[in-house]
């Protein structure tokens, strides 16, 4: 196994390739997130089927299709370019903004647990964990953090870049390796654990409807793989490594998941799980256990930096994709504003509006757990709904586009990828549906308002793209922008009707107007 980045010989010099488990690496660090962990341990034993499971029905085939794609298409895009390639630039166009617009809503729960990480920095866990249960604490820790990345964003790459990397190290990879050792030694040391580790606990009762609704947000755990998967073109022989690279991800990705979720259980019972608490409480219990009571608030320091280094990535990313595209004439002028550093301070700012107005929730609903839950389901709807268009464009290329040259290609022709793609596809849907019934585990108060809320905030939020879309205008395009934005297969070929005849509206009309 090649570990290290070599350089191979091109005609126009050289240039340097990744090894198989540096990709594997850098696959690791995009997905692996420790706050979502106490939510499956309510599951025991059975959240180790829960994430196998969603590893070959999601994690797989996210990644392989996405690898196709992007050396299929590399072009400026992204997933605007792979969609719209597929079913042309309104439907591509809603793929970015929800790949944008489900991460400005993640933003309010991942916060939220940054703000009960900063409360058990305290040496009191009772006075930390009512602290942190205090809906107003929650909102004004949410607004500070998420204001504070937003400012750094505005600061550039440099900035934000060492915070990210740093804070990816600190917060998520040593944190979760030692939860991962403690977790094991607790257990090896024959202590009582509060879950039962029977092998027949493996396998859930899935006639009881209950038992996989909470696991449909299992799927977010592996969201994110689709932008790793840029680094496919800097891998030598990518049709062999990248795939290689993919199986040593997933398997050190559950592995953390399956080992950090269950030392959670091994030391909470599950009628204590807190979706927002119980990562904290299960540190201070294990440190407590080992006799190093006094690391308990050096690792809330440590996630609260995890959070914010991870917040930082997220508020610049794909904004920065929304950009590209909305200054090919799909977004008003007051959302293509940057700043003299590049950077989109248009968007940032009415991102920041939306998660200020999200994070209201925390004081409206019953409790945070309550907020926590409706907001995590409303992004994996919104996310999933982006996947669906995803799998379905890689599905479709493969036969409107089977001679376009991509370097790394899922084997087995057609047949490959509508397995892989199917997987993708039929995992999606079953989690889309699940993510609309209210899981009896945690509290949300009315189950007709929980659901309400879900399909009110999706037509919401995935009908505004549509709305922007029939709105566009000649003047919303930057022809710098147009002309950097290289055309869809279907416009060379002249072809793709009605669909085709949208696409660059806005550029089309600029060209004209100025002539």
């Amino acid at each position: 196994m090649n570990q290290t980045p070599k350089k191979t010989g091109s005609p126009g010099g050289s240039a340097l390739k990744m090894g198989v488990f540096t990709l594997a690496m850098i696959n690791v660090s995009a997905i692996v997130s420790l706050r979502g962990l106490p939510a499956e341990s309510t599951y025991g034993l059975s959240s180790a089927f829960y994430y196998i499971f969603a590893a070959i029905f999601f994690l797989i085939p996210v990644s392989l299709v996405a690898a196709e794609l992007t050396t299929g298409w590399p072009q400026k895009g992204g997933v605007f370019r792979w969609v719209g390639e597929a079913f042309g630039t309104r439907f591509g166009f809603l793929a970015i903004w929800l790949q944008w617009i489900e991460s400005t809503i993640w933003f309010p729960t991942v916060l939220t647990f940054a703000a009960v990480s900063i409360a058990f920095v305290g040496p009191n866990q009772s006075w930390d964990e009512a602290v942190s249960a205090n809906d107003y604490y929650v909102l004004i820790m949410v607004l500070l953090v998420y204001w504070a990345a937003t400012l750094l964003n505005f600061r550039g790459m440099s900035m934000s870049g060492a915070i990210t990397k740093w804070g990816t190290l600190i917060g998520t990879v040593i944190p979760a390796a030692l939860l991962v050792l403690m977790g094991l030694v607790y257990w090896a040391s024959g202590n009582a654990l509060d879950i039962s580790m029977a092998p027949g606990e493996f396998f859930p009762d899935l006639t009881n409807f209950n038992n996989i609704v909470l696991a449909a947000s299992i799927f977010l755990f592996y969201a994110g793989m689709e932008m790793s998967a840029v680094h496919v073109k800097d891998v030598d022989n990518p049709g062999r490594n990248y795939p290689k690279a993919i199986f040593i991800a997933s398997v050190m990705t559950v592995a953390i998941f399956v080992l950090g979720t269950l030392a959670i259980g091994f030391i909470i019972p599950e009628s204590q799980i807190n979706l927002v608490q119980s990562l904290l409480v299960a540190f201070d219990k294990f440190f407590a256990y080992f006799e190093v009571p006094w690391l308990g608030p050096a690792m809330a320091v440590c996630l609260a930096f995890g959070v914010l280094a991870q917040v930082v990535a997220w508020v610049g990313g794909p904004s920065k994709g929304l950009l590209q595209v909305g200054c090919a004439g799909y977004l008003p002028p007051f959302m293509q504003k940057t700043n003299k550093r590049g950077v989109q301070v248009g968007i940032l700012l009415l991102q920041g509006g939306v998660v200020t107005l999200l994070s209201i929730f925390f004081v409206v609903l019953p409790s945070v757990q309550t907020a926590y839950q409706i907001i995590s389901q409303l992004t994996i709807i919104l996310y999933l709904i982006m996947y669906l268009l995803m799998f379905a464009a890689g599905i479709y290329l493969r036969y409107r586009e089977p001679d376009t040259p991509r370097s790394f290609r899922i084997p087995g022709g057609k047949f490959g990828m509508w397995l892989v793609g199917g997987l993708g596809l039929l995992g999606s849907v079953i989690a889309f549906v699940l993510s609309f019934v209210p899981p009896s585990q945690i509290p949300v108060g009315s189950p007709a308002v929980y659901v309400g809320i879900l399909i009110v905030g999706m037509l919401v939020f995935a009908g505004i793209p549509f709305i922007i879309y029939a709105m566009r205008r000649p003047e919303w395009a930057d022809p710098r922008s147009v002309a950097e934005f290289e055309p869809f297969g279907w416009e060379k070929a002249g072809r793709g009707g009605a669909s085709a005849a949208s696409s660059h509206h806005a550029s089309q009309n600029t060209d004209s107007s100025e002539q």
